[in-house]
């Protein structure tokens, strides 16, 4: 069986599409390599894969490995967007419009994975990435399986849900989290999120702000605006006017965009970037020696 697929496309940003998955630069599930290919580990409903995706001259080329693999080629074209549209947006403001030029190509995908998507978004919770993606790579490490294919030693694919359930309080507390999103972790993984995706927040611990990043993510929802993100608004704001918002200042500045409003949100955060620093930043958080 083939491990290859290609197909012919307009034009789409690999990297800026899939770097939605990257959890920090040593995401054990995530690699960009020399070549521009970007490659993920998955666990699919046919088991753990790993999958490359790089454009082609006017095409896109995906190989994938493992016992996921053919599920992973069959769901490449949306991972990447294929059947997005981004010609919904209808930009008529001049700064928006700009930054749609600013990036041509860039797609949302989808990639079917709900729980994937909710899991690494629950531990990303009210806290700095930076703590998030220390316990990301602890908990891949200690039980994820390791990534099929030509890939380097240490990747690893994120365990399924049964596993999740399983992982125990000491390691927990070894990866740096806190009880509270353990707990909602065990909740949620006590529910097929694959078939509920449409009731997500009404799990325990879930709450908007997840949801949206699981829905932008794992169905590709153009509209899913993250409410309670400590960068979002600046990121926003910054782009869209010229200065920091907050979450009300910035559903006013989306609300032309309604439908389109992560959209939006990703194009500030790929064309406009991070705004300057100012005052205190929020620390990071250890709770492993407590």
């Amino acid at each position: 069986m083939t491990n290859r697929r290609r197909w012919e496309c307009g034009p789409i940003a690999v990297s800026a599409t899939l770097g939605v998955h990257r959890r920090g630069a040593r995401d054990p599930a995530y690699r960009s390599a020399p070549d521009g290919s970007i490659w993920r580990a998955v666990h699919t409903p046919d088991g753990p894969g790993t999958i490359a995706v790089a454009a082609a001259a006017g095409a896109v080329v995906a190989r994938a490995w493992g016992p996921g693999g053919p599920w992973l080629l069959d769901a490449a074209p949306a991972m990447v967007g294929e059947g997005d549209r981004p010609e919904d947006l209808v930009a008529d403001d001049p700064v928006v419009r700009g930054l749609v030029d600013r990036a041509p190509g860039l797609r949302i995908g989808r990639t079917d994975r709900v729980w994937e998507a909710l899991v690494a978004a629950i531990l990303e919770q009210k806290v700095v990435g930076s703590e998030a993606y220390r316990a990301w790579r602890y908990l891949l490490r200690r039980y994820g399986e390791p990534a099929p294919g030509p890939v380097p030693a240490d990747m690893r694919v994120p365990p399924p849900r049964s596993v999740w359930r399983e992982i125990t309080e000491s390691d927990w507390h070894r990866s740096g989290l806190e009880p509270v999103r353990m707990r909602a972790v065990r909740a949620a993984a006590a529910v097929d999120v694959e078939v509920k995706s449409d009731v997500l927040t009404a799990l325990r611990g879930v709450g908007p702000w997840t949801a949206a990043h699981a829905r932008f993510r794992a169905l590709g929802d153009p509209d899913a605006v993250p409410i309670g993100d400590y960068h979002t608004p600046s990121v926003v704001g910054t782009a869209l006017i010229g200065e920091r918002v907050d979450d009300a200042g910035m559903l006013e500045l989306l609300e032309p965009y309604r439908g389109q409003r992560y959209r939006v949100i990703r194009l500030c955060e790929v064309v406009g970037g991070m705004p300057a620093r100012r005052g205190p930043r929020m620390s990071t958080r250890d709770y492993r020696g407590f």
